[in-house]
């Protein structure tokens, strides 16, 4: 449908600096500067883009668990609620700007305030 919405998928590396995260960086703010283009060019559809911080995902399964978890222990000792994220937090954001028929050309930044404090 013309009036529906698209959502990206982007990461909080866009949005802080950290070292040897240039790459990854660099690729996750073009969705952030793409998508309220996008959101003009395609209007009526709805283009928006979800940032998420620090997630126990799957995507971490590339560390050893030891590791793993001390990444993690030293990420929620710098996110101000305390804890990294989960699936379902992102989710949430998700469900948030598809259901929200207002919202478009927005970046919804799920990382419990990282990017303040890292």
């Amino acid at each position: 449908s013309k009036h529906g919405s698209v959502t990206f998928i982007s990461a909080v590396s866009a949005q802080l600096a950290a070292p040897g995260i240039a790459g990854i960086g660099a690729i996750n703010g073009m969705l952030l500067t793409v998508a309220p283009i996008l959101a003009v060019e395609l209007k009526p559809l709805r283009v928006n883009v979800v940032a998420p911080g620090v997630i126990d995902t799957p995507w971490w399964d590339f560390l050893p668990d030891d590791q793993r978890q001390a990444v993690f222990a030293e990420y929620a000792g710098k996110t101000p609620v305390g804890r990294i994220g989960r699936a379902e937090d992102v989710a949430d954001a998700i469900a948030f700007l598809v259901s929200n028929g207002f919202m478009t050309g927005q970046v919804l930044t799920c990382d419990g305030g990282l990017r303040y404090a890292a």
